[in-house]
């Protein structure tokens, strides 16, 4: 059981989400667990700051090297092969692209770290010298990082092409223990320089997890330096367009953290902590079907099944939504209870509590649109279109880089005080609903066969419960409040799960009176994922 359970193969889209949302809450209950640590030992103050500062640069390159070239193009071509039965090409493509991907990291790393005084004096103009001087030391170190993250894709595509789910979905789990092992044991001996050890940790464990499984499927190492070889000419030729759309995203997170420096001291771990807090669902549902359609839409893409990919689509931008509009809901709901009980510890203050849980409501506003547009762009990287993506990311930047400039100074009508750092996060949901709204206009001018209308339908019945649901949880806070002490860890935790659950029980009855279909595929889906049945290697399985 216990064998089926780690090396087994996911019998569809949503049971594989399944697994992949269950490893994502096992990971963002470690990532509350370590921001809580670093809240609480540090404060939202100029420590925070640096940590965050730093983790910024190494995390653009990899983001920019590894993932443009492998979220755009290695699955694509790996499944592909796969799926025409061309295995011994697909593991020299992997080698290919791995060394490829590794000789060009050491170099960029390699200059980047000569650079980095010039560069942070670039991205934290507010941060005084002796901040800055302790930001590039920590970010030379963070460095490391991406060496082995890109190690760590490079397997986690091989087991997503071979739907083997479970040790992927494993490896975030690894990296939050990595950084928690850094911010408990790390920090005694070493200080500040104790965190940017344990990121590159994380990083290590995040690759270990992964590799003895992707051994077993077949993965061997070779020192094989083919420029020309044909995969890795597509996988470069869809990297580009990719590479130049998630360094727009990087560039959103750039100019946060360029305004963020200039604002309140803390301001910067205030955005970092909220985002931190919004990802929970965001990880739990939306990525976890974003990663888990990917390689059988890929592989639908490459057998010409278009209306299958259409209709397969629409299917999970439905599920998607059914998930995270009342997840949003709830947390604007619930925003003081949840950033109280994550983050409200030791030197994290009463008022870093309410800049956060006002920079979480703002942040929680577009959930929905940032569930979907991980999935929409994957839509078309399926199709070899990367160009797409790239367009629309372009202009949700210059939406950010607008509402980043005019936001922060602006007059709060509720507060009668300027926005400051909420102002970001208002700015961040703006640019990602017009992504997501852009991304979903294409999407359905090129494909007919994708169901607008029952999407509209779904969207009416899900929006409904979830707002009737909110409204119920609301009244649930006030109702527990005298019951419990609200001034303790535990009366909070207490009032806000109530109040939670009410919701959620709401929510779902609600949808069962409405013969809600999403509802039945995510509990049939949870039902196979229980019971299991096999299914051949990158097989599209009907839901």
């Amino acid at each position: 059981m216990l064998k089926k359970i780690l090396n087994g193969k996911s019998n569809s889209i949503t049971s594989a989400a399944i697994l992949l949302g269950l490893a994502s809450l096992a990971s963002r209950f470690l990532g509350m667990l370590r921001d809580r640590i670093l809240a609480g030992q540090l404060g939202a103050g100029d420590e925070l700051d640096i940590y965050y500062a730093a983790f910024r640069i190494p995390d653009l390159i990899f983001n920019i090297v590894v993932l443009g070239a492998l979220s755009a193009g290695f699955i694509p071509i790996f499944a592909g092969l796969l799926a025409i039965d061309k295995e011994k090409e697909a593991w020299r493509a992997t080698n290919v692209v791995l060394n490829f991907i590794l000789v060009l990291l050491l170099l960029v790393c390699f200059i980047l770290i000569i650079l980095s005084p010039e560069i942070i004096n670039l991205i934290v103009p507010g941060f005084d010298r002796e901040k800055k001087d302790l930001t590039v030391a920590l970010t030379r170190i963070m460095f490391l990082s991406p060496l082995f993250l890109a190690l760590s894709s490079v397997t986690g595509g091989i087991l997503q092409s071979f739907r083997r789910f479970f040790f992927y979905a494993m490896a975030p789990v690894m990296y939050n223990i990595g950084i928690i092992i850094g911010a408990v044991f790390f920090v005694k001996w070493w200080g500040l320089y104790g965190l940017a050890w344990g990121v590159v940790l994380g990083a290590l464990l995040h690759f270990l997890i992964q590799l003895p499984s992707a051994i077993r499927l077949g993965f061997r190492y070779q020192w094989i330096w083919d420029l020309k070889n044909a995969e890795l000419r597509k996988i470069i030729k869809m990297m580009v367009p990719r590479t130049l759309t998630l360094l727009v995203s990087q560039f959103n997170l750039i100019i946060i953290t360029i305004i963020a420096s200039t604002l309140a001291i803390g301001s910067l771990a205030i955005f970092n902590l909220a985002n931190n807090l919004q990802n929970l669902p965001l990880g739990l549902f939306a990525f976890s079907f974003a990663v888990a359609s990917f390689p059988a839409l890929s592989a639908l893409s490459s057998r010409k099944k278009m209306p299958e990919f259409a209709k397969r689509l629409s299917l999970i931008t439905r599920q998607i939504l059914f998930l995270m509009i009342p997840a949003s809901v709830l947390m604007i709901v619930l925003r003081a209870q949840i950033v109280r009980v994550v983050l409200g510890s030791g030197k994290f203050s009463w008022e870093d509590t309410v800049l956060t849980l006002e920079t979480l409501q703002f942040f929680a506003l577009s959930l929905f649109a940032q569930g979907l547009i991980p999935l929409f762009a994957r839509a078309f990287w399926a199709t070899h279109n990367t160009k797409t993506p790239f367009a629309i990311a372009s202009i949700g930047m210059l939406v950010n880089l607008a509402g980043c400039l005019i936001l922060p100074s602006y007059i709060s009508p509720w507060t009668g005080e300027p926005f400051g750092v909420t102002g970001l996060a208002i700015a961040f949901s703006l640019a990602s609903i017009v992504n997501a709204g852009l991304l979903f206009i294409l999407i359905s001018q090129k494909m007919k066969q994708f169901n607008k209308k029952e999407i509209f339908v779904s969207l009416t019945k899900i929006s409904l419960a979830s707002i009737i649901a909110g409204l119920f949880a609301y009244q649930t806070l006030y109702l527990i409040a005298p019951l419990v002490n609200m001034r303790t860890f535990i009366g909070v935790l207490i009032q806000g799960f109530l109040a939670g659950s009410a919701g959620i029980l709401i929510y779902l009855l609600l949808m069962w009176i409405f013969k809600s279909k999403e509802l039945i595929l995510f509990k049939n889906a949870l039902r196979r994922r229980i019971f299991k049945t096999k299914i051949r290697t990158v097989e599209v399985v009907k839901e």
